[in-house]
């Protein structure tokens, strides 16, 4: 593996998954708005009902780790189709147990 192909994976991996992570939660905060009237809470303000604060956590915890494994793997079948054969590193999530 040559030290280029790396850097270019890691600019293409970065890069992408950055733009889909914060493409995500936009979203993710403009479906909160809409289904309940309110901005997103803050779950670290102790005024925030502790139920509005687990729920917003999870909402948007479940949406952006599922964004990101959609996008790893789009990048993953990208990077093949272009160079034929997979990237040379591994990409992560937050859903990510290991």
């Amino acid at each position: 593996m040559k030290l280029t192909e790396r850097v270019i994976w890691n600019i293409y991996s970065g890069v992408l998954g950055a733009a889909a992570t914060f493409i995500a939660q936009k979203i993710i905060t403009k479906a909160w708005e809409a289904s309940t009237g309110e901005e997103p809470p803050d779950p670290n303000d102790p005024e925030t009902p502790a139920f509005q604060a687990i729920i917003w956590a999870i909402a948007s915890g479940v949406g952006v780790g599922v964004t990101q494994i959609m996008m790893n793997r789009f990048v993953q079948r990208r990077w093949a189709s272009d160079f034929g054969h997979m990237g040379p590193g591994r990409l992560k999530n937050h859903l990510d147990l290991k």
